[in-house]
């Protein structure tokens, strides 16, 4: 698929914003997972893994994001709308953001041992489903894939 250089640019910025939702994330010793919700260039909601806190295995940043802006725009269906987030979603994740409708998907880092978009599985791209998702992986790949990895790396010590 290809994405124009202004496009890039702005997924970029947005990635950036999923990034600092990571950090939150971190600093409350959470995996460091970050997401936003995009709709017409203005920011509807942003989220981060709180499964620990919320004892809840449901609370990725990705199912945060999406109750948060299904709550801002009274409605679950939030087409129109971009979500951005630093990990590839997993297969939970993947599967709200079809049912939410998201019209497009940006991430960061690729997932080999989760990954539902392109990595483990292609949840995303399954042609029987009745609603596609347009998508782009390896934004700020680097930098989001770094957080991760500082993150496990202090936790195994």
């Amino acid at each position: 698929m290809a994405v124009e250089e202004k496009e890039t640019m702005t997924d970029e910025a947005w990635m950036q914003r999923a990034l600092l939702c990571a950090e939150r994330a971190e600093a409350a010793g959470e995996v460091p997972v970050g997401a936003v919700l995009v709709k017409d260039g203005l920011l509807i909601a942003e989220g981060w893994n709180q499964p620990i806190a919320n004892h809840d295995a449901s609370a990725h940043a990705e199912i945060n994001t999406l109750r948060a802006a299904g709550a801002a725009l009274g409605n679950y269906r939030l087409t129109g709308c971009t979500l951005y987030v630093t990990l590839e979603p997993c297969v939970m994740c993947a599967g709200a953001i079809i049912h939410a409708r998201v019209s497009r998907l940006v991430f960061g880092a690729r997932d080999p041992k989760a990954g539902a978009v392109d990595s483990v599985y292609d949840v995303i791209a399954r042609p029987q489903l009745n609603h596609g998702v347009a998508w782009s992986g390896g934004v700020l790949e680097i930098d989001c894939g770094d957080i991760l990895r500082r993150f496990f790396r202090a936790r195994r010590g």
